[in-house]
């Protein structure tokens, strides 16, 4: 079974899908995870991060995998787990870079749908169930509003001392729904056959429980 959930920036898509595929005891595909592993792979391999063919060499060779455990999902590389180490800095702040090469994201996209195929699995982004699981069993575009989104975000800030105006948070994010909004290459939109959740007004456990309710019902069709 596949549950696609899509939305914007700071819209709390991670931590909804990790939390409902937790619940069912599905397989969370994270997407921004296999990029990661790719970043990672070619900093140990010392491959310039801009040689998109050098990159997909050893990407041909590299496996990708999950499993889940009593402390969360871990990410494990070749057999390795590199469930830390694709959160180091150096890893973080370059993670963009690769991600940007369109033969990267069309192999991992194509792995997504593979992992898909072969596992019950909880999957987020901006284009799951557009692009990457249009046939998905249930699909949901999560939503808040920007002022609603900025306050989370002002309160994660807060608590690892970064001191951005909410106001500043505000117009930051606004601008990224434009500009997902409007890319070229797999837009952020809501799928014709998605059901909107407008998590402004909601609690973690009631999303969840939303998503619960509408899985179950799709299990009984």
């Amino acid at each position: 079974m596949q549950i696609a959930i899509d939305g914007p920036a700071g819209s709390g898509k991670s931590t909804i899908a990790k939390l409902v595929a937790t619940k069912l005891g599905f397989i969370y595909c994270d997407t921004g995870a296999m990029y990661r592993t790719v970043t990672l792979m070619a900093l140990r391999a010392q491959l310039p991060l801009a040689d998109e063919a050098a990159i997909m060499r050893h990407l041909e060779a590299l496996t990708i995998s999950f499993q889940p455990s009593a402390d969360g999902q871990l990410v494990f590389m070749n057999g390795e787990d590199v469930t830390l180490a694709i959160r180091e800095p150096e890893t973080t702040n370059n993670v963009s870079q690769v991600a940007a090469l369109p033969a990267v994201r069309a192999e991992l996209v194509k792995r997504q749908r593979a992992i898909a195929e072969a596992h019950d699995i909880v999957m987020d982004g901006r284009d799951i169930g557009t692009t990457v699981l249009p046939n998905a069993a249930v699909k949901i575009f999560l939503i808040a509003s920007v002022a609603e989104r900025a306050k989370r975000r002002f309160k994660e800030n807060q608590a690892r001392g970064i001191t951005t105006p909410l106001a500043e948070l505000e117009a930051e994010i606004a601008e990224r729904d434009r500009k997902d909004s409007t890319r070229a290459t797999s837009p952020l939109r809501k799928a014709a056959d998605a059901v909107e959740l407008d998590s402004t007004s909601m609690t973690i456990d009631e999303e969840v429980s939303e998503i619960l309710a509408l899985v179950a019902q799709a299990q009984s069709r």
